[in-house]
């Protein structure tokens, strides 16, 4: 990862390049005397005294403190000095994939999602940097020059206006880079261009704008800077409601006046334009010289063609070659051919050539290759992950049976989404920020999510696969998941049901950790980061109103970033269409729960919301409604009969208590009898409960007592010394709600193993045979 003094460094030649180039499509100084000077600032040589000016005021630029906030436009231009009369516009671009879920969930098979997701990655960190001359060091050649050969074909010239030092970032499915001003729109149409060449079918949209050096670091500013508004005027509107809205609403003493003002008026002002501008685009509005879709894709359709697979386009041919012999129309090639390249399938690739067509997907890295990368830069993670296994011998997942293969055939699908990640992308001001916290999220999805997996995960042999077309890969090893995607802070995998939680457990808190480990991202006030806008609640935290369990016992990481998480268990075969629809509600479910803890007790935490389908048909509306219909018993009191969404430390309290049941060897037939009491009313639950809990052996009975009476079904009176059991008791507007987690413990209950002390006292694998 690149340090703040090395980005400092590449924008500061960024921005040379930009002023040196000027206005027009030609540079106005002498391009060799340009490249002359670039190459200087790279390698920390003498620039030609013609463009030394230029690197002075950049300079000038760059060394203004963060926490430099003048208070009148007087102050402004006596700290701006030579920068106030620099004119020559800057171009910005932003731009990117849009509607991602409908182009990669489009089809139903998974060869056919992973090839879409890998379709997208290549565009993304490949093609589109690969048009500034970047190319990356574990990318062939070829893979660079391609993309530059298209760029040059199509738009003329463009490539030779573009640098490297240019992109600002190009990570999670977007890209914001500056450009010289001529080439703002033009730019932007290659960048939607590239796409639909690319994908035929998926959206996208780039915008750009041109701005001048000063607004880079004090937002936008009047064509006459004189007559720009600043805090002095703010300060008599800043109870104006449409002042409000723009800046932010300060404190109700306004002790934070110049904390929103200058929050606002920095390098975030200009990517919020730039962000408003996208939106309007993406939802079809003309924006200025262009139109409102530059290159839509032009698809041959006809009532009586045949259509493919996904019925929505005209099908160009049966491919007999695959099993279920689909119909393919030329995306959907696309998808089924990129998703065998990435998951290096070489059975079958034949099938592609017999169909005419002349488009080549390239190479991109899966996840699953950098994941074992990921294992290979450290000797333990490797060992632990492949025990005595032969990294040689195993192959990815094919299909989502493969993955449910070690448990039971089912299957999870966990979706993860940053925290607070809005909130502190308001408060950073110069491009150098925005690119380190790029980088910074990047670096903190991929790794965690990689430990996550070398951590719960091993190997695992096929055994006893159900579907026909299958089984020829019988006793074959793989890597039992499936990484879907990952950009930003966006996460979205498949694992064996049997791990799912202690997986989405340990990829939030070593989220947290990584980022905490930084040292930019701290809730405390003494945060390196000047002004930062997220703090901590002046009320006192409640003990136990964060964490229902154990919350003394709590683990907190000092990062104001998170994740929050969907889990969903199925069953191998269930439409994973379907499984995506109720994975982002989870999603949602689990986000809000943390704006409301967040709001409430101050907790920046990650949280987890849960689902596990035994059947398609369990979930015919949406899960809030499902959960309110038929989960909710509005009696006095109000009875909830499942306790989801979670925070990271209660989900492995929820593993833990599981755990603890099967250790007792808990009677099956009673846990789904005391959950038919539930509905009839908090006292005959409890009496029930009782009743069973009473026939345990003294040693059963105080494991069931410790690691769930105890740690979940205390009263919040804790001059109370008995206890809820099965229930919990939480006060919501000044309501007691009792609810229970007693649902999701026998749906879990299959699928979680119990916490073996040693290796000794786990069932073993058969090894893979050494190459």
């Amino acid at each position: 990862m690149s340090t703040i003094q090395e980005i400092k460094k590449d924008l500061k030649i960024a921005l040379v390049w930009c002023l040196a180039w000027g206005e027009e499509l030609q540079p106005k100084c002498d391009r060799q005397q340009l490249e002359t000077a670039v190459n200087a600032l790279r390698n920390n040589g003498e620039v030609p005294p013609e463009l030394a000016g230029i690197v002075t005021q950049v300079e000038h630029l760059q060394n203004i403190p963060d926490d430099d906030q003048p208070e009148d436009i007087t102050a402004l231009k006596k700290l701006a000095g030579d920068l106030w009369n620099q004119t020559t516009p800057i171009g910005l671009v932003y731009g990117g994939v849009t509607k991602v879920k409908g182009y990669v969930f489009e089809s139903a098979n998974l060869m056919e999602i992973r090839g879409a997701s890998a379709i997208l990655d290549r565009i993304n960190l490949i093609d589109l940097p690969a048009f500034f001359g970047q190319q990356k060091p574990d990318n062939d050649l070829e893979d660079y020059r391609s993309p530059r050969d298209w760029l040059n074909r199509e738009f003329p010239q463009l490539s030779d206006a573009l640098i490297p030092e240019l992109i600002i970032y190009a990570t999670g499915g977007n890209i914001l880079a500056f450009c010289p001003a001529a080439y703002v729109d033009t730019l932007a149409n290659a960048i939607e261009k590239r796409y639909t060449h690319e994908t035929l079918t998926a959206n996208s949209c780039a915008v750009g704008d041109k701005f001048r050096l000063l607004e880079i670091r004090f937002g936008m500013l009047a064509p006459n800077l004189d007559d720009t508004p600043w805090f002095d005027w703010y300060k008599k509107q800043v109870n104006n409601p449409l002042v409000e809205a723009y800046f932010g609403n300060p404190k109700a003493d306004n002790s934070d006046v110049k904390k929103c003002f200058f929050n606002t008026k920095s390098f975030n002002e200009l990517t919020r334009k730039l962000a408003i501008r996208f939106n309007q685009r993406r939802s079809g509005n003309a924006t200025e010289n262009r139109p409102s879709r530059s290159y839509p894709p032009h698809l041959e359709t006809h009532p009586y063609l045949v259509r493919d697979t996904n019925d929505r386009t005209s099908a160009i041919d049966t491919v007999e070659g695959l099993p279920s012999k689909p119909k393919f129309s030329e995306p959907i090639a696309r998808k089924y051919f990129m998703g065998q390249v990435t998951k290096r399938d070489d059975t079958n690739r034949n099938w592609y050539q017999s169909l005419g067509l002349t488009w080549q997907p390239g190479y991109v890295k899966s996840w699953v290759k950098k994941f074992e990368n990921y294992l290979d830069d450290s000797e333990s993670e490797h060992q632990k992950y492949y025990g005595g296994n032969h990294s040689r011998n195993v192959t990815e997942s094919r299909n989502m049976e493969e993955i449910a293969n070690s448990s039971n055939y089912f299957l999870s699908m966990i979706y993860a989404d940053g925290n607070n990640m809005g909130g502190y992308i308001q408060q950073i001001k110069t491009p150098e920020k925005y690119r380190q916290f790029s980088q910074d999220i990047l670096e903190a999805t991929e790794k965690s999510v990689y430990y996550a997996l070398a951590k719960n995960l091993h190997p695992h042999q096929l055994k006893n696969l159900r579907k026909p077309d299958n089984r020829k890969r019988e006793n074959a090893w793989v890597h039992p998941f499936e990484i879907i995607a990952i950009g930003g802070d966006d996460v979205m995998i498949m694992v064996p049901a049997n791990k799912s939680l202690a997986i989405a457990k340990d990829i939030g808190e070593k989220f947290e950790e990584i980022l905490a480990a930084k040292g930019r991202y701290n809730i405390i006030e003494k945060s390196p980061e000047p002004n930062n806008i997220i703090e901590k609640s002046t009320e006192p935290r409640k003990p136990g109103n964060i964490h229902r369990y154990l919350a003394e016992n709590a683990t907190h990481y000092d990062s104001i970033l998170s994740t929050s998480m969907g889990v969903l268990t199925i069953k191998y075969d269930t439409p994973i269409y379907y499984a995506n629809h109720l994975v982002s509600q989870l999603l949602k479910s689990a986000k809000e729960k943390a704006k409301k803890l967040k709001k409430d007790y101050s907790y920046f935490g990650g949280t987890v919301d849960i689902l596990t389908l035994k059947s398609v048909t369990m979930i015919s509306s949406n899960i809030k409604k499902f959960r309110e219909d038929g989960l909710v018993v509005n009696t006095q009191p109000k009875l909830k009969l499942y306790a989801a969404p979670y925070t990271l430390h209660e989900v492995g309290g929820l593993i833990k208590t599981i755990q603890a049941f099967k250790k007792v060897d808990f009677p099956r037939s009673q846990l789904y009898q005391i959950r038919s009491f539930l509905e009839r009313g908090k006292r005959t639950a409890i009496l029930n409960y009782r009743y069973f809990c009473v026939r345990l052996k003294s040693d059963n009975r105080r494991i069931i007592k410790d690691d769930f009476e105890d740690a979940w079904c205390l009263p919040q009176d804790k001059n109370n010394n008995g206890n809820l059991a099965p229930w919990m008791s939480i006060v919501d507007d000044k309501t007691t709600i009792y609810e229970t987690l007693w649902r999701e413990i026998i749906d879990l209950y299959p699928f979680i193993e119990l916490d073996y002390q040693s290796e000794s006292e786990k069932p073993q694998e058969t090894e893979v045979s050494k190459s």
